[in-house]
Formats: C-alpha cells, sequence, structure tokens
C-alpha cells in the first residue's frame, strides 16, 4: 500500500529538511523545469503531469518549507515483475545537491511501494547516478548487479550504452 502522508528527513546537524510525498499532476511543470536544469534526458512537460498523475504511487517529490519542489523520483512498477520499481529519472535541485536528498528520496521510494527489488538504467560515465543506486544497495546490505541492457546503436545520436542496474532491497 502506498501512503501519501507526507515526511521530513533530518538533514546536516539535525536540521529538518524537505517533505517528501506523492507527486501531483501539478507538479508537473516543476518537476520537468528541474530535470531540464539538471541536464536529464529531456522529455515532454506533458510527461511529468501524466507522472504526476498516473504513476504517482511510485514517485516522490522533496518540497523545502517553502513549497517549492527541490527533488523528485519517478518511477514505475515493471509489468512482468510488479515487485519491482524502476526508477525512470532522479533529480534535485543545484542548491540542494550533497545533502543527501536523492538517497532520500530513494529511500522513500522504497518504502512507500514496499518494492523488493529496484532497477534503473545507468550510462557507464554517469558516476553519480552509479554511486546513487549502488549507495542504495549498501544501504540495504544486498549486492547491486549491474548488467549491460541497452547498446549505444539502439539510440539515435550519440547516445552511451545503458547499464541495467538492479537493487535487491526487500528481505529474502
Amino acid at each position: 500500500m502506498t501512503t501519501t502522508t507526507p515526511t521530513s528527513a533530518a538533514g546536516p546537524a539535525g536540521a529538518t529538511g524537505p517533505t517528501f510525498r506523492a507527486p501531483t499532476a501539478s507538479d508537473g511543470p516543476a518537476m520537468w523545469d528541474l530535470a531540464r536544469a539538471s541536464g536529464l534526458d529531456e522529455n515532454s512537460p506533458y510527461a511529468y503531469v501524466m507522472w504526476g498523475e498516473y504513476h504517482a504511487g511510485t514517485s516522490v517529490v522533496a518540497v523545502d518549507d517553502d513549497g517549492d519542489l527541490v527533488g523528485f523520483v519517478m518511477g514505475f512498477r515493471v509489468p512482468a515483475a510488479p515487485e519491482t520499481v524502476f526508477v525512470w529519472q532522479v533529480a534535485t535541485s543545484e542548491a540542494c545537491r550533497g545533502q543527501g536528498i536523492a538517497a532520500r528520496l530513494l529511500d522513500s521510494l522504497v518504502e512507500r511501494t514496499g518494492a523488493e527489488a529496484v532497477e534503473a538504467t545507468v550510462t557507464p560515465g554517469n558516476d553519480p547516478s552509479a554511486a546513487l543506486f549502488r549507495g542504495l544497495g549498501k544501504r540495504h546490505g544486498k549486492r547491486v548487479e549491474e548488467t549491460p541492457l541497452f547498446a549505444e546503436d539502439l539510440f539515435p545520436g550519440d547516445h552511451e550504452a545503458e547499464v541495467r542496474f538492479r537493487i535487491p532491497v526487500g528481505t529474502p
């Protein structure tokens, strides 16, 4: 069962951090802005509105005390393996980077969804994302499985291959 109760996470030196909650369609424009500012693969603004409407149960946003969106994780259940949540994108605002918000977003996603596993794809040159998902495995005491998934030739233009990260997060 997914909860929509906001939770707050302690930040550095015991300060309260952002509130974590499920996104809504009205969060879509801010999610799109943050994705673009973060240099993520660009999707249409409509995609973020749709994600807030139809994938709120498998996504989380971080909102600061002023109500501004400062981070998000977008996920969906894998149709052939509904106990697995695939993470599509993770972003935090530049001002909030280095505070562990992305890791807390993933932890909140796992808690909210009750997922047994989290999957994501990461390009070989994206060391910060690889570290984020390896950290999730470490926090759960699990080995992260990294396997090639999509070759470069599947993508138009200049796009690296994608490696699947699979992190078992449930209790066996």
